[in-house]
């Protein structure tokens, strides 16, 4: 295959990520309906934490990037476990870790090891993936209870989430599950971007 080739194939399932998104809602900061549509969504997921989720994900940290790799990422209490499969070689990594540590199996030169997850996928892989309010915000909630700027759709949903710096496009919702489910979370902050569209949730 040419150079050429593999960079077509490899950009592919970016494309189609982006392809797929519908069109992004309107954005307001929420009336009465909206806000108080959201403080109900938030009260029946405050302690969701056993959940698995698939899908597709896409990092890029503004010079190179994982187009499109198959996910899925199991959250168990405090543990977490993500496995990818990248796009075209086939590689997967699998991390897992909670509050010891973390751990990526995958790797050249076997496992590697690090104090969370955040610094391990930098050092490894060179990304820059904000996992612990990502754990958050695939569920369309503030990370930490802490202070963010949120807008809503016409939809009276999540929109856009702006907090620590990043922003979190909402494009897409399982309102057939209730309360509502995200299911495209797009986040991006200068240069970096993180990319999950969710085809499923199976939330405990």
């Amino acid at each position: 295959m040419t150079s050429r080739f593999r960079i077509i194939a490899a950009l592919a399932p970016l494309l189609l990520l982006a392809a797929c998104a519908p069109r992004q809602l309107v954005r307001n900061q929420g009336d009465a309906a909206s806000l108080a549509q959201q403080a109900a969504r938030e009260q029946q997921l405050a302690n969701a934490d056993h959940w698995t989720l698939q899908g597709r994900l896409a990092v890029s940290n503004g010079k190179e990037g994982v187009p499109g790799s198959d996910f899925t990422w199991t959250q168990n209490g405090a543990s977490y476990e993500l496995v990818f499969r990248a796009p075209v070689s086939g590689k997967s990594y699998r991390l897992s870790g909670g509050p010891d540590g973390a751990e990526l199996d995958g790797v050249d030169g076997g496992p590697q090891h690090g104090p969370d997850a955040e610094a391990l996928m930098r050092r490894a892989l060179h990304w820059e993936v904000p996992l612990d309010e990502l754990r958050a915000w695939v569920l369309g909630l503030r990370a930490h209870d802490a202070e963010a700027d949120l807008s809503f759709g016409d939809d009276r949903l999540p929109s856009v989430l702006q907090q620590d710096g990043w922003t979190v496009s909402y494009l897409a919702w399982d309102t057939a599950h209730q309360p509502p489910l995200p299911m495209k979370v797009f986040a991006e902050k200068p240069p970096y971007k993180v990319r999950l569209a969710i085809e499923s949730w199976n939330l405990q």
